[in-house]
């Protein structure tokens, strides 16, 4: 395996979501573990599927949270967050996240989006007081979360270029833009582009091979690669409003791509 030494070792927590292990993205999730290992990373793993999570936010979230009361999750959340008293195993997946340098979730694209045990990770570990809320800082910018990369690795069933600008799906970037600008990027976290696997119902040994070496490369480039150029919301592009300022886009620019920078060279 060609891996790169990297200059200091870092720590990557792979957050895998897929009912079958001996399915494409359990391969690809034991891949990046493998390759990174191999690299001199340090990495944990959360297979939801094998820790049976539980994808959904209710009271049991906030073990001191009374009977009787009526449950506001966003200032139950906090609540229980800011003392410390959160369930725990969402404590644990919290404790993970702090821990690492990067985070990458795997997993296949179901409806134009993330499997369910996996959106029920993100509803219940991105608390209210850890990774949003008026006692972190603001969004969109050196969120709480700040100082981390995220890398989006996803199968989908469809051939590429049916996720394109005139494909039937639309572009990829803007299905996963929920959680690469809406879950990212508004905690502070950097996203890189995400990698994709695609006519993944049916691949080849070969096939396999070459997405194999192309997410290896990914992998390599997780601490170099240029993150998605995302505009921050005190960086003077929006009002008060949270809209974005006329003229400050390139001309010809529309959509989601308005909240993101012009790239160099691009």
């Amino acid at each position: 395996m060609n891996t790169i030494t990297p200059q200091r070792p870092k720590k990557i927590l792979v957050v895998s979501a897929h009912p079958d292990a001996r399915s494409l993205n359990a391969s690809l999730s034991s891949f990046a573990v493998e390759h990174l290992r191999a690299a001199g990373h340090e990495v944990r793993v959360s297979d939801l599927y094998a820790m049976k999570w539980k994808a959904t936010v209710d009271a049991d979230d906030f073990p001191e949270h009374g009977p009787d009361e009526r449950l506001h999750v966003m200032d139950a959340s906090e609540r229980a967050t800011l003392a410390g008293h959160l369930s725990a195993d969402v404590a644990a997946e919290q404790e993970k996240l702090l821990w690492s340098d990067a985070v990458i979730l795997q997993f296949p694209v179901w409806w134009f989006s993330a499997p369910a045990i996996l959106k029920g990770w993100i509803d219940r570990v991105f608390t209210a007081g850890f990774a949003y809320g008026p006692k972190v800082a603001p969004p969109y910018s050196e969120g709480p979360l700040a100082g981390r990369r995220a890398l989006l690795s996803v199968t989908a069933g469809a051939r590429e270029t049916s996720f394109s600008d005139r494909g039937i799906h639309g572009r990829l970037d803007d299905v996963l833009h929920p959680l690469q600008h809406g879950l990212f990027w508004f905690t502070g976290v950097k996203p890189l582009d995400p990698f994709a696997v695609y006519g993944s119902n049916a691949m080849t040994e070969e096939q396999f091979a070459a997405a194999r070496a192309a997410y290896g490369r990914r992998l390599d480039g997780l601490f170099t690669d240029e993150p998605v150029p995302f505009r921050t919301l005190v960086g003077g592009d929006y009002d008060h409003d949270m809209r974005l300022l006329d003229g400050v886009e390139a001309p010809g620019t529309s959509g989601l791509d308005l909240h993101v920078r012009p790239r160099v060279g691009r």
